[in-house]
């Protein structure tokens, strides 16, 4: 399926596709992966802002990556296959 890569802000999250579940990285300058979520369908963009710095779930980055999938349960498979191998500083809990 599809990858994008963007800036992690207001805009760089709003020209994200949502068509589809997605798997995503919050990744910093120097392109570590500082956190890996999933979100449904539809839902991507919404997730996304809930990561920015001003709200409620913060994670600090810069450029968000995201990979497409068709169905939520491949995308949570990809999920945590991508923690348990890179363990994102800001994943807590085995996410």
């Amino acid at each position: 399926m599809g990858k994008k890569t963007v800036p992690f802000n207001a805009s760089g999250i709003a020209r994200l596709p949502i068509n589809r579940p997605v798997v995503y990285k919050i990744k910093t300058d120097g392109g570590k992966n500082n956190y890996t979520g999933v979100a449904k369908r539809g839902r991507a963009q919404e997730r996304l802002q809930e990561h920015l710095s001003n709200g409620p779930d913060p994670v600090p980055g810069s450029r968000v990556t995201i990979q497409q999938f068709s169905t939520i349960a491949e995308a949570k498979k990809q999920e945590a296959k991508i923690v348990a191998r890179e363990k994102p500083k800001h994943n807590n809990n085995g996410k």
